[in-house]
């Protein structure tokens, strides 16, 4: 999850709310990727998440970072929470997934070499400690009690939310992994557009990147469990936006949206006041409860939209947010697909003509087909394997575009189509095959 927001001075005005996003529009030269991933660690000894602070722990691999590869520490009161370097940070999702937010990069080439450069630079810092990094969609044995608990106040105060406003929320924060892209756009008509295809193409990155049929020990009935747990976590900041899809769709709209969104927090001088429920509205008006008479600032606005969820993400760029981790080729294999679709003219144009036809039924339906059955799903007469066929044909064609070979990335996504079988139906082979209904292989199985 994000880290707070900086460089925002006083709202003075309601258009600012909007402006914030509308600055994000770049001339296509300037467009770039952003990959994020996150992963879980293990102690190879015992198999268990491995903890925040001690010998061997995330505290001691972010030291190790910091003293060879010049990463920066980013603290919250006495606790290293992250790092940065040149654009691109490591942080902590709350049950201590590990995650790389990459730089903003010109190619996948360069992105998926940023990625390589990380891996090689953790296991040159954990080497001889016993800890590995598995990349899965959600942690197949781990209870919620086995979990560590990461030392962030936004991550204490959405704890005890989550409990209070849906039924999966603390399964999503401490036991789910994801792999993301951020892209960009060039105007407000585009944002639409790229946003519109990106919602209603999230179900084909769901299921053509589900990695995660087990949890709590056993099979859970869905090849996204991660995606599951989505839809029950808060219907109030989640879910495929179907407003995004009506006529006069735009950066207000979203606004608007936003606004109604019940606040998590306000950052002040490095702590966390708790705000849990109340109405960014209220706070415009200097009547937040939680601090009376005081107004925000664009850092308190670029907070509140870090805590919106839905399947695609809107900031200064659009988050495309439907995948599970997974294995290394996978994390190349995300921004490949979706830069291919969203940063070619053709391929978007075309995307768009395949979902436009999608009534809001149908998209929820393909969302909840693709999380159960990934490849296998339908709803309403469209199935999700063609629909990834195409899907995956534009993204080829976008690329190719490009000129740079980014294409020879999405081979997995390829096999994957050919087959019909995803990473979830590989883990479900080797459960029921190899490995004798039992999970004690799979820590290793997916690890880098």
């Amino acid at each position: 999850m994000s880290i707070p927001q900086a460089g925002g001075g006083p709202i003075e005005s309601f258009g600012q709310l909007a402006e914030l996003l509308e600055s994000g529009c770049k001339p296509a030269d300037q467009w770039r990727i952003g990959t994020e991933h996150e992963k879980f660690g293990w102690l190879t000894d015992s198999r268990r998440p491995l903890p925040y602070a001690g010998e061997r722990s995330i505290s001691e691999i972010f030291s190790r970072l910091e003293a060879r590869f010049g990463w920066q520490p980013v603290r919250e009161g006495e606790h290293t929470i992250g790092l940065t370097r040149d654009g691109a940070n490591i942080s902590l999702e709350p049950g201590g997934q590990f995650e790389l937010s990459g730089a903003p990069l010109a190619s996948v080439r360069e992105t998926v070499a940023e990625l390589d450069t990380h891996f090689a630079e953790v296991a040159a810092v954990t080497e001889g400690m016993g800890v590995r990094f598995m990349g899965i969609g959600a942690a197949p044995e781990w209870s919620h009690e086995d979990m560590p608990v990461m030392p962030k106040g936004r991550y204490r105060l959405m704890t005890d939310y989550m409990g209070r406003v849906g039924t999966h929320g603390t399964q999503m924060m401490y036991r789910t992994s994801t792999v993301q892209v951020n892209l960009d756009y060039g105007s407000e008509a585009d944002m639409v557009k790229k946003l519109r295809a990106g919602l209603a193409l999230q179900p084909v990155a769901t299921a053509l990147f589900a990695s995660s049929p087990f949890f709590d020990g056993r099979e859970n009935g869905h090849k996204s469990w991660r995606s599951r747990i989505w839809r029950g976590l808060d219907d109030s900041r989640t879910g495929m936006l179907p407003f995004a899809f009506e006529d006069g769709m735009g950066f207000q709209r979203y606004v608007d949206w936003v606004l109604d969104v019940p606040m998590y927090f306000v950052y002040r001088d490095g702590r966390y006041i708790d705000a849990l429920g109340q109405s960014f509205r209220d706070f415009l008006k200097g009547e937040l409860p939680a601090l009376p008479g005081e107004k925000p600032t664009l850092s308190d606005w670029a907070d509140h939209l870090t805590t919106v969820f839905p399947e695609a993400r809107v900031k200064k760029y659009i988050e495309m947010r439907g995948a599970d981790c997974g294995d290394r080729a996978h994390l190349a294999a995300l921004p490949a697909f979706w830069t291919g679709i969203m940063y070619d003219d053709a391929a978007l144009d075309a995307a768009w003509d395949l979902v436009r036809g999608f009534d809001a039924a149908t998209r929820e339906g393909l969302r909840v087909a693709a999380s159960v059955d990934a490849l296998q799903g339908e709803a309403n007469g469209v199935k999700l394997a063609d629909l990834a066929h195409a899907a995956l044909s534009l993204a080829h064609a976008g690329l190719a575009g490009r000129g740079l070979g980014e294409e020879a990335y999405l081979a997995p996504l390829v096999d994957h189509v050919k087959t019909g079988r995803v990473q979830a139906d590989r883990w479900l082979e080797l459960y029921h095959g190899d490995w004798g209904r039992s999970l004690a292989p799979i820590c290793e199985a997916a690890s880098y």
